[in-house]
């Protein structure tokens, strides 16, 4: 986890004061060009202001982060000589910021850090403003980075890609449209979803797993039909970094495995991806009698009523449950409406079965399974 948290209203502001103490001199910082363009820059290049702190900017980041972003920024972060770089944004802008602050100090290039725990030495210090309330990046040690050559999303896992400074204001999110609103909500879902039935979930990860689905049916819908509702938009992200405490130490399973196969083959974004594949994932898990028993309590938590049913049932309910809150907030019916290919599934299979977050699914199947659950989710 990061060294520290700053989560709430108005939390931005205490940032400046924490930077200030870390005696850092020039922030590059990392963004996209539309946070640049509404003011959302504007706020943080104002709290460096305050405390003196310069800074200089890359807001060339994509909505799936390639290894081109990391070098164009890492390019700038060396002709302005920064000591630490600032994230602003959701998941992608956080991904890129951290690989571009891995490579600033262990060298190489990003692709040499696929997989977990390739580089030596800590990253270039980060701190990351979340804009949004899903990926949980501002807080964990995973980055995903698109290799376009190759047409494949990179896992990278490594201990030494955790912000020092995670900032979640809901100040931030109000801005964000429905859209996305849904997609990174129900992607913290899919996080919290797949941590609690994941083979290496214990009891401190259930803990924020169990909080972050019931926060997330509480105040997702909530937060999509009015993007002002403060605390809405706080209890998500809460919801969302929870989600993150549980997927950083109990890892995820098949649905990101196959998500970010569909992100780095058709450049889908992820959180749409995840929240189509996540109930036809656990309908598929359910087989498992230890992820039928959690997915059992997660209907409960969702607002289910399990009184009479069997565990089957009830793992079942949990499924309808997730399908009827996708669908609420508008999220597509299913992999063909967002252009998926069967043809494609072979290739997508695959390469899922080599993400590392395969490897803690709790139903370990065959390229056959996997095609089967892509077939499904149509």
């Amino acid at each position: 986890m990061p060294l520290m948290s700053l989560l709430g209203e108005n939390c931005l502001e205490d940032a400046g004061q924490e930077i200030k103490k870390l005696g850092f001199k020039k922030a590059l910082i990392v963004t996209d060009k539309v946070l640049r363009e509404i003011g959302t820059a504007t706020q943080v290049t104002n709290i460096l202001d305050s405390v003196n702190v310069s800074y200089a900017f890359y807001d060339e980041v994509q909505p799936n982060p390639t290894v081109k972003n990391v070098n164009d920024g890492l390019a700038i972060l060396k002709d302005n000589n920064c000591d630490f770089v600032i994230s602003l944004g959701g998941g992608s802008s956080h991904d890129c910021a951290k690989g571009i602050a891995l490579v600033a100090t262990n060298g190489g290039k990003i692709q040499d850090y696929e997989g977990a725990d390739k580089a030596k030495k800590p990253q270039l210090p980060l701190i990351s403003i979340n804009t949004t309330a899903g990926t949980g990046s501002e807080m964990t040690l995973f980055a995903i980075i698109t290799d376009t050559d190759r047409h494949v999303k990179m896992s990278i896992v490594d201990k030494h890609l955790t912000p020092i400074i995670a900032v979640n204001d809901p100040k931030l999110m109000v801005g964000m449209p429905k859209g996305l609103t849904a997609a990174t909500g129900m992607d913290a879902l899919t996080h919290s979803i797949e941590a609690y039935v994941s083979t290496i979930a214990n009891p401190i990860t259930d803990a924020c797993a169990e909080k972050s689905i019931k926060l997330v049916s509480d105040y997702l819908l909530r937060a999509v039909e009015n993007g002002k509702d403060l605390e809405a938009r706080d209890m998500m992200a809460y919801a969302e970094y929870l989600g993150g405490m549980a997927f950083n130490n109990a890892s995820l399973g098949y649905v990101h495995a196959m998500a970010h196969q569909l992100g780095g083959f058709y450049n889908l974004p992820h959180g749409v991806c995840n929240a189509v594949l996540l109930p036809h994932v656990q309908s598929y898990n359910a087989k498992n009698p230890m992820a039928a028993k959690k997915l059992a309590k997660a209907a409960v938590l969702m607002g289910g009523n399990v009184e009479g049913l069997t565990t089957e049932d009830a793992a079942n309910l949990c499924v309808e449950l997730i399908k009827k809150l996708s669908k609420a907030v508008g999220i597509p019916s299913g992999l063909k409406e967002i252009g998926v290919k069967e043809e494609d599934f072979d290739t997508l299979a695959t390469n899922a079965l080599k993400d590392v977050c395969s490897l803690t699914n709790p139903v370990q199947g065959s390229k056959e399974d996997v095609i089967g659950i892509f077939a499904s989710a149509m």
